[in-house]
């Protein structure tokens, strides 16, 4: 194949599994080349599979002595914020599926960092009950929180993770209301205008290539749609005790339209729509899936999973040490180049919480247009 075309670009063994030439695209293009000899090593270095560890002492923020919590976040001062919901997924699978997912994920990773002298913190999962598309509405199980619920939940909860000295604030999502954390991340800048680090992660996107039929043994057979091969696989693998197989039910969704304008959950087909960029196409959950499902999770197992999960375990551990590399703990991007406030103004805001001259956010002036409570 001419070069130049491929300039910039890893092509692979597939011809629809191309990755970037960077850093992050030859950590995907090692992981999708790794033996299952070596995926399962990556799994052993972060101790996958493990027992949930909500109720574990000294794992997350609000599940460690507060001395603790200090003492690690001057180490390292990322915090991980898993973001989940209630929602059926079919009488095989928990309805908190999408919220174990996420925690069992960055357990991992926190486990990982612990091991290499500066362990990550976890905060609890700020929406046990999250925000829907349309097409859930009616569905048995699926707990709906009003979108504005949800960015205020997720605001406040940035806001006092900042005050508390977590300056780097990174949601992991693994649910179908991405445009509601966006939307959140881009109110707070504009409502505070905070120095620091903000972002939301779609796990499953971030990976999108593991998830793709890619006609090897321990490949996926179908796309990732909902409760269904791929997310089946997943909880077999990270928390097999909550999937019942012996219920489970495959089921087809009803589109109105051609195919070929909506991809599906993880845009593995480059179409020109995200599944969430309109309604009416398709016909809702409870016409279509009552079920709960929308695939084929009989076809799910733990091995089909495990390198889907090895990439986001690499991947998220390459987006940490690239953060704290960058910017070290206490440290945040300059103040007069990410926000409109001055370096004096903030510096008694940025000290450490409760050290001499230290101001409390909530202390902070509203700064602009937006003052939205």
């Amino acid at each position: 194949m001419n070069q130049k075309i491929c300039k910039g670009w890893l092509l692979t063994d597939h011809p629809a599994i191309i990755f970037e030439d960077n850093e992050v695209g030859r950590l995907k293009k090692q992981v999708w080349e790794a033996s299952e000899e070596e995926i399962d090593a990556i799994l052993k270095e972060y101790e996958i599979p493990s027992e949930p560890e909500l109720g574990k002492p000294g794992t997350y923020i609000q599940n460690t002595p507060r001395a603790k919590v200090i003492e690690k976040r001057k180490k390292n001062d990322i915090v991980f914020v898993p973001i989940g919901c209630t929602e059926n997924h079919g009488l095989h699978a928990n309805s908190g599926l999408d919220t174990f997912m996420v925690t069992q994920i960055l357990e991992g990773v926190r486990r990982y960092t612990a091991k290499q002298g500066r362990e990550v913190s976890l905060a609890f999962p700020p929406l046990n009950y999250g925000g829907h598309p349309y097409h859930h509405l009616g569905m048995p199980g699926t707990i709906i929180m009003p979108k504005e619920v949800v960015e205020e939940t997720l605001i406040y909860t940035m806001l006092g993770l900042w005050n508390d000295g977590f300056r780097k604030i990174i949601l992991v999502n693994n649910h179908g209301h991405l445009w509601m954390l966006e939307s959140a991340i881009q109110e707070f800048m504009k409502r505070f205008q905070l120095p620091g680090v903000f972002q939301v992660i779609d796990w499953h996107r971030a990976v999108r290539e593991f998830f793709f039929p890619a006609v090897r043994e321990d490949s996926l057979e179908t796309h990732f749609v909902h409760a269904d091969e791929a997310e089946t696989s997943v909880a077999l693998l990270l928390f097999p005790g909550m999937i019942d197989m012996s219920v489970v039910e495959d089921s087809e969704p009803e589109g109105f339209l051609p195919a070929g304008h909506f991809d599906t959950a993880v845009d593995p087909l480059r179409r020109p729509h995200r599944w969430s960029e309109g309604e009416g196409h398709a016909a809702i959950e409870r016409a279509a899936t009552p079920q709960g499902v929308v695939g084929r999770p009989s076809l799910a197992t733990a091995r089909k999973a495990k390198r889907p999960i090895a990439a986001i375990l690499k991947y998220l551990t390459l987006l940490h040490d690239h953060i704290l590399d960058t910017f070290p703990p206490g440290t945040v991007p300059p103040v007069e180049k990410v926000t409109l406030r001055t370096e004096e103004e903030m510096r008694p805001f940025l000290k450490e919480p409760l050290s001499e001259g230290w101001k409390s956010v909530y202390e902070l002036p509203y700064l602009g247009a937006f003052h939205k409570l």
